[in-house]
């Protein structure tokens, strides 16, 4: 599948960035060209537009599934409200819509279990998590945080906020004979709203040994151990702070 993403400013003019019509057709037309391909499978807006009116969003994305150059569209770093609405406004001119959203997710970072999750669960939408691994926090960071880009002051930094948890941790990923980052990976996958996540190897080895996680399977009892260790927001909206 090729996915690529609109949004940040590619020029200086005022239709050169963000989602106006013009925007989403040029972007388009300027990826087919760079990737040399005449279709896009996963066209994503890379975040919401305050400023423009769904109709015109969704008359531009109309256009070019039209035309065949589009096959779906995704969006990325929506509220829920925000995935809501979209899918209200394309039901309303008969469009397909949304069918993805990426968003941060992973063990470090749960908010979007409150009110996103459910939203795309509602509507059908997967979620595409980036950042599964918490920017390599879940990664082995105890064993790794003295080489590479892992000795960055923010990211030594990031190791001492979250040293009592990553102890833990790994401790817990010793005990299943399981490498961190498979068993963060699983995590994620486990989640049936979870279409898939997107990972960064740097060499066909690492991307070799990612395919370990979606044929690991958590137990029960590990999931409430890693729900321990990393506190999410207490389920779903409102029931997490409310009746």
């Amino acid at each position: 599948m090729l996915a690529t993403k609109l949004y940040q400013p590619m020029g200086t003019g005022p239709n050169d960035r963000h989602l106006s019509a013009y925007k989403i057709r040029k972007a388009a037309e300027d990826s087919l060209q760079r990737l040399g391909t005449d279709h896009i499978d996963l066209y994503q807006m890379h975040h919401v537009d305050r400023s423009t009116p769904w109709d015109e969003i969704w008359q531009a994305m109309e256009q070019l599934v039209r035309e065949g150059k589009v096959t779906y569209v995704g969006s990325s770093n929506f509220a829920g409200w925000h995935v809501a609405t979209a899918q209200q406004e394309a039901g309303r001119r008969h469009f397909l819509g949304l069918v993805s959203e990426q968003s941060l997710y992973n063990l470090t970072a749960r908010t979007v279990e409150l009110e996103l999750i459910p939203a795309l669960r509602h509507y059908g939408i997967g979620l595409i998590p980036w950042s599964p691994l918490g920017g390599g926090l879940l990664g082995g960071a105890l064993q790794k945080a003295d080489s590479g880009r892992r000795s960055s002051p923010d990211f030594l930094a990031a190791v001492e906020r979250h040293r009592s948890q990553l102890e833990r941790y790994e401790a817990l990923c010793a005990d299943l004979g399981e490498r961190p980052a498979d068993v963060a990976l699983a995590w994620l996958l486990h989640n049936p709203a979870v279409a898939t996540t997107i990972v960064g190897p740097r060499t066909p080895e690492q991307l070799h040994r990612t395919l370990r996680a979606p044929h690991l399977n958590l137990s029960a009892e590990t999931l409430r151990e890693l729900d321990e260790i990393w506190p999410g927001p207490g389920g779903e909206a409102p029931e997490a702070y409310a009746w």
